[in-house]
């Protein structure tokens, strides 16, 4: 897994694809986010943000 994290990082770095970093780092953060509050009592607060 850890090499994948590798490879894909020298990809952008490679091909210049430096506006792929916002992205896959809030796509991260919400999956993480979701993820965490999964059955809890932070649910409801998570779907008014959406």
């Amino acid at each position: 897994m850890k090499n994948f994290f590798i490879e894909f990082i020298n990809f952008l770095f490679e091909r210049k694809k430096f506006w792929l970093f916002p992205v896959v780092t809030i796509l991260l953060v919400f999956g993480v986010l979701i993820f965490l509050t999964q059955g809890t009592a932070v649910a409801p607060f998570i779907y008014t943000i959406f």
